[in-house]
């Protein structure tokens, strides 16, 4: 089973990557970020097509968030918990039954922060602050549990290419690493650094300064699985082939194969 999460800087303007990267990678599971349209604006008919169930939070002109899945939701809920007055579509959650049982997923497009001196860096560690009491609750549950979006955290040195650069970016700093640490010191495993140490794997390369053919990027789109989750993971890939596409999104899909489908 392929759980896949792509932050596509604007779903309108990128359908036809999309629904091109679908049709070729077959996700079963899609988490999308950054889809920047109000709910009735979104395409779900043409994603209906492809056989996805589709759920969406949205927002017009800024952030919105959205699943697909090829099976059925038992369930689904938006908005992350612990600040009424955070009206931002950055989380969704979904659930589904699988021959294993069942499996939740977060899709999650985290505050990037910057600039760090504004309101915007206190707002990002209070919304990390506040996944982490999510996830420690639905730990508790003891079952397939998936966060997967952008988190806009560069976890360590090795997944940005030039470290020293981003010291104090609001991506790379301390206080930033030190919370994506802490939801994995509950239980969460990153996946892709489950599978390999390989340093200049990234997720995100920026439009300026020729970022994408130098691979000046970074790696701040993740999966984080809980351990009956990472019990059963296969896989991980990167498609950053999708960068080199003629108006692309900055980011590219991330995916990981877990075997939850066997009984």
């Amino acid at each position: 089973m392929r759980i896949a999460t792509w932050n596509v800087n604007s779903i309108r303007q990128r359908l036809e990557h999309l629904l091109t990267w679908l049709k070729e990678c077959s996700p079963d599971i899609v988490c999308l970020q950054e889809t920047k349209c109000v709910d009735e604006a979104f395409p779900r008919l043409e994603l209906e097509s492809l056989g996805y169930n589709v759920v969406t939070h949205g927002q017009k002109t800024f952030n919105g968030v959205a699943l697909l899945s090829k099976h059925r939701f038992d369930e689904t809920r938006s908005g992350l918990a612990g600040d009424q007055e955070d009206v931002h579509a950055r989380f969704l959650e979904g659930v589904v039954t699988l021959k294993r049982g069942v499996l939740r997923i977060a899709c999650l497009y985290l505050p990037n922060g910057n600039p760090v001196g504004s309101d915007k860096y206190p707002y990002k560690l209070k919304w990390m602050s506040r996944l982490f009491d999510y996830s420690k609750e639905r730990l508790k549950a003891e079952e397939p549990l998936i966060l997967a979006g952008d988190f806009n955290v560069i976890p360590a040195a090795q997944d940005v290419h030039n470290p020293a650069a981003w010291a104090d970016d609001a991506l790379f700093r301390a206080e930033t690493r030190e919370s994506f640490q802490s939801l994995l010191g509950l239980g969460l495993t990153d996946a892709l650094r489950a599978v390999t140490d390989e340093p200049n794997l990234y997720t995100f390369w920026d439009y300026q300064a020729g970022a994408w053919q130098k691979n000046h990027g970074l790696r701040i789109d993740h999966l984080l699985l809980s351990p009956q989750a990472s019990d059963r993971l296969v896989n991980v890939g990167i498609d950053s082939y999708l960068r080199a596409w003629e108006k692309p999104s900055d980011h590219v899909p991330v995916w990981a194969d877990l075997d939850l489908e066997a009984t």
